[in-house]
């Protein structure tokens, strides 16, 4: 039988082969942009607060909308880092081999300060300013954001402690240097923390893994350490703070991944993680045996130690995933603006515009909340009320923001259709990622857990916090009656922590609100107030009530004009 199929011949032969129809009403690629400048709410809030900041703001905000930039962000998730366990001779190598897409990107982000400008900074409000430039990166490149994170938490860790003089030194640089080499041979250094083991999860105190003290010297105690870590993140970082048993309980230890002599510490990576999102960052099992380590602060103390970190991871992840949210808003408005649909833009189409106008409101509300814990980070030696304030409010942002960001990038994909579930682009990147900030630094049971813990603990971190929200009372009746009610719950005396949940959601959009108050516009921090404080919002993106500000919601919102 004859299988050969022939097609008819035509007239004339194609131009173009293949062209079947003509391209159009596509949406415009989100380019060209300053994720600074063009956001309105963040750049207004940088001027009250720290104008000293805005010029390195700008210039990272440039980066955003940069096309080659956010080129190498692809770049970086599509080719996955790979581990090479041993050399082509053999011998063992426990190296991970990047795409160079990813050092250059870790390379603008260290170089821009995004991790140590707080530290670095002689300027007021540093923590503040700091946290601006984290949440203008997680719209660059998510999987960065974890060193820079770890590296801002590491150098206060390093603080006041002699034998870590150099290792804060590097780790404060403005460069990146991806040299395995001992840390004094480099101009910069790169710090991870290996804490979680298989069998305890998020409860650090069922810590296997064992340390003996060898000896003390120049570099300070040291002890060798032998067990597994379930989760190390960056396992090519010059160092880890990680937790393991000694004689007097769970200690704090720092792993330097090559020895002060230049040989390889005995770290040993046993494969990468597969997974879901933040897949251009290496995410490692670990084993440690007979390890060199340097003791960090008191034996025994090791949980105490780390949770003295915590305060600015989680800080961080609150910053992170308002800054998710703000890049998908920006995806999805750019592509409602720019594609049409039944004859208009999509952003006029009615339903259309109050999904947008509700995703702008919830994405200001969030960066508002986080930049707040962010302030109160910067009066933690100053102020007492900024100290209790921050204590009980970090893991309520942090709890909140993270627990948003994948619904919020749910509907910002559902804006853009089809296109937004392509992996090529974007949005779908960004939908991968979103979960992950409320699993690193505690899950969102974990933070309410915490909330209840503080104001249990100290009564005055309870105080504190109704103080803040009684800075916004006349502004608002609906703000002034639910706070009132919200007031009287804290107060309350609950039997066990299952209501914390409900609690600590009031408490987040409470401290938006105020801050929304303080510092929005007056007519879209009144729809926030109206939405989310009354009891007419259906907790569904698009069901705002009518008003004369969804389209300047909208509008203000974007941060590029087509």
């Amino acid at each position: 039988m004859n299988t050969h199929v022939q097609f008819p011949a035509t007239a004339e032969p194609r131009t173009a082969p293949f062209a079947t129809h003509e391209v159009r009403n596509q949406a415009q690629p989100t380019v060209g942009f300053n994720a600074f400048d063009g956001d309105h709410a963040l750049s207004s809030l940088v001027d009250k607060i720290a104008p000293w900041a805005r010029a390195r703001l700008s210039a990272l905000g440039a980066h955003a909308g940069d096309e080659s930039v956010q080129e190498a962000a692809r770049l970086a998730n599509e080719h996955e880092p790979k581990l090479r366990t041993h050399d082509r001779y053999g011998n063992r190598n426990d190296w991970v081999e990047f795409h160079p897409a990813w050092h250059q990107l870790m390379a603008l982000a260290f170089r821009s300060e995004v991790h140590s400008l707080a530290w670095s900074t002689g300027e007021p409000h540093g923590h503040f300013a700091r946290a601006a430039l984290s949440y203008l990166w997680n719209q660059i490149e998510n999987g960065v954001g974890c060193p820079t994170g770890m590296a801002y938490a590491a150098i206060a860790g390093f603080s006041g402690k002699p034998a870590f003089e150099v290792w804060r030194e590097r780790t404060l640089a403005a460069d990146y240097d991806p040299r395995r080499l001992p840390v004094e041979a480099k101009r910069a250094a790169v710090i991870g923390y290996a804490m979680t083991e298989k069998q305890g999860g998020s409860d650090l105190r069922e810590t296997q893994t064992t340390a003996r003290f060898i000896e003390s010297g120049a570099h300070g105690d040291i002890y060798s350490i032998t067990g597994h870590k379930w989760f190390c993140s960056v396992p090519v970082a010059d160092g880890f703070f990680t937790l393991a048993r000694t004689k007097s309980g769970v200690s704090c230890l720092f792993v330097p991944r090559v020895l002060p002599d230049g040989s390889a510490n005995r770290f040993f990576i046993q494969r990468l993680k597969d997974k879901c999102g933040n897949r251009s960052n290496a995410s490692s099992e670990i084993e440690y045996h007979d390890t060199w380590s340097i003791l960090v602060g008191e034996e025994g103390r090791g949980i105490r130690e780390i949770l003295s970190h915590a305060h600015l991871t989680r800080l961080d992840f609150a910053v992170g995933s308002a800054g998710l949210m703000r890049q998908a808003l920006s995806l999805a408005l750019s592509h409602a603006q720019s594609r049409s649909a039944f004859g208009r833009p999509m952003s006029e189409l009615p339903m259309q515009r109050n999904v947008l106008a509700d995703l702008a409101l919830e994405s200001e509300a969030a960066m508002l909340g986080a930049l707040r814990i962010a302030r109160a980070t910067d009066g933690l030696q100053t102020d007492e009320h900024e100290r209790l304030l921050a204590r009980v409010a970090t893991p309520v942002v942090k709890f909140w923001n993270c627990q948003r960001a994948p619904y919020f990038n749910y509907e910002c994909l559902q804006v853009q259709g089809g296109n937004g579930f392509i992996m090529e682009n974007p949005a779908a990147r960004l939908y991968r990622e979103a979960p992950l900030n409320s699993i690193w630094e505690g899950t969102s049971n974990m933070m309410c857990m915490d909330v209840l813990r503080a104001m249990q603990k100290d009564e005055r971190c309870r105080e504190a916090f109704i103080d803040e929200l009684n800075r916004s009372r006349g502004l608002s009746a609906v703000y002034d009656r639910s706070t009132e009610d919200l007031a009287d719950r804290l107060r309350a005396r609950y039997p066990d922590d299952g209501h914390a949940r409900a609690l600590v959601t009031r408490m987040a959009y409470a401290l938006q609100a105020s801050e929304m108050l303080q510092h929005g516009d007056a007519d879209i921090a009144d729809l926030f107030v109206q939405s989310r404080l009354s009891t007419d919002w259906m907790h569904v993106f698009g069901t705002l009530p009518q008003s004369a500000a969804l389209a300047r919601t909208v509008e203000r919102a974007a941060v590029i004009r087509h």
